[in-house]
This record gives C-alpha cells, sequence and structure tokens, in this order.
C-alpha cells in the first residue's frame, strides 16, 4: 500500500534524498527481519513497532522529503498474492512478472522462488528499492528493481503483472486500473489483491481466491482483512 505517487511506480516529485542519507543503514537500525503468518516462507525486513519507526521517518522528512515508510509493512495485498503464487507456481513458472507498485516486494519475491524466470519489482520510495534489494538478499533470490513509471507503458514486457492494493484512493485506483486494462489488451495476466479498499473497481474482475490475512489494528481497523486475488479480465 502506498500513496499515489509510489503507486505509480515511478519517481517521487522532490525526493532530493541528502547525500549522507544511507537508505540501508536506515532499513537495518528501523526494522527487524521476521516473517509474517500467511507467508512464513519468506523474510522481510519489516517494523515491529509502527509508531517508532513512522516518527523516526518524520525526523528524517524534513530535511530529506523521505516518503512515508509502507515498504516496512507486508500489506493484505501483498501477502494475498504471495500465498497464491506460492501455493500454485505453475502460474509464474518460467515467466516474466512485474511486482508493480512492489513495497517490501513480498509478492515479487514468491514469484522468484515459484520458478519465475525473470521478475522486477518497481516502486518510486528510494528506500523502498533499497529494502526490495535487501530482501531479495534476504530470501536468496534475484530480482531487477526499477523505479521507472511503468504507467507510460503498455507494451508486453512482463508475462505477468502482480498488484496489491492499490485501489484505496480514488485518482490513484482509476489511473492504475486504466493502465493494468491496457496491459491485459496486449495479452499479459494481470492479478489485482484486494482487501476491500473503496475504489476497487466493480467490473471486469473474476475472483480467483480469496485468504483471511492478519493485520495489525495500528495500520487497519480489524485484525483479519479477508483478501481477494482477482484477475483483471477485458
Amino acid at each position: 500500500m502506498a500513496d499515489s505517487r509510489r503507486a505509480r511506480g515511478g519517481p517521487p516529485v522532490g525526493t532530493g534524498l541528502a547525500a549522507p542519507f544511507d537508505a540501508e543503514d536506515f532499513i537495518r537500525t528501523q526494522t527487524a527481519i521476521g516473517t509474517v503468518e500467511l507467508v512464513p516462507e519468506i523474510r522481510l525486513h519489516l517494523a515491529s513497532h509502527v509508531t517508532p519507526l513512522w516518527e523516526a521517518t518524520e525526523a528524517t522528512l524534513a530535511a530529506t522529503n523521505l516518503p512515508p515508510p509502507y515498504w516496512a509493512f507486508a500489506w493484505p495485498g501483498g501477502q494475498a498474492l504471495a500465498r497464491h503464487l506460492l501455493d500454485h507456481p505453475d502460474i509464474v513458472r518460467g515467466r516474466r512478472v512485474l511486482d508493480f507498485a512492489a513495497g517490501s516486494g513480498i509478492a515479487g519475491l514468491a514469484a522468484a522462488k515459484a520458478g519465475a524466470a525473470h521478475v522486477t519489482a518497481a516502486d518510486i520510495d528510494p528506500i523502498a528499492v533499497a529494502a526490495l534489494q535487501l530482501n531479495a538478499t534476504l530470501n536468496e533470490v534475484s530480482i531487477d528493481v526499477t523505479a521507472e513509471d511503468l504507467t507510460l507503458r503498455a507494451d508486453a514486457a512482463w508475462d505477468i503483472v502482480l498488484a496489491g492494493d492499490v485501489c484505496y484512493e480514488r485518482p490513484m485506483a482509476t489511473s492504475v486500473t486504466a493502465w493494468l486494462d491496457r496491459l491485459v489488451a496486449h495479452g499479459t495476466l494481470v492479478l489485482l489483491a484486494d482487501p476491500g479498499r473503496a475504489y476497487l473497481p466493480q467490473d471486469g474482475l473474476e475472483e480467483v481466491a480469496g485468504y483471511d490475512v492478519p493485520t495489525l489494528l495500528e495500520l487497519e481497523d480489524r485484525t483479519i482483512r479477508r483478501t481477494r486475488v482477482l484477475r483483471v479480465i477485458p
């Protein structure tokens, strides 16, 4: 999950991180290596306590314009996608996969573990880019990481696109789902996972699986989010 700039997959406006800032050091200092209940196969740099990390990020924000630390949490959509791919590796085996608005990268890491031929993880947050690289190393998989604005592209660069939890803000949901529709028109399989966000489209989706994802009350309004994995259809 992310703000609208992050979810578009390109460089954040006015990031301007100061030269002395070390993203990897910040991640290691502010997180602990752990797993989530639904996907214990994947290790991540996670925030064990939400408030301290947010406060640390806000303290840095004034000097560096650091985006919020969405990368430090495994959001329900990403978890559901990861679980689905690990349970059904034939979906991605031997294929080119994009994890869009990747955050922690849990879905893309699952695709790599499931045998994808090539995985790209896209996120505009420069700290997320560093977290993606660290998380790939943790899981001993190879993925490419990009901050390119991929919504400007509608080619067949990927066989499968994974989009977890991108429909909670109207402008973002509108632009991203339009881009996903264009990808589908070019023959790409798009799997979108949603835990009941307000701006999920009401049509053009086919449910393929559902998962009860444990969530933090500091981040969500309940301890379990029923999260659907949906195939975007023409």
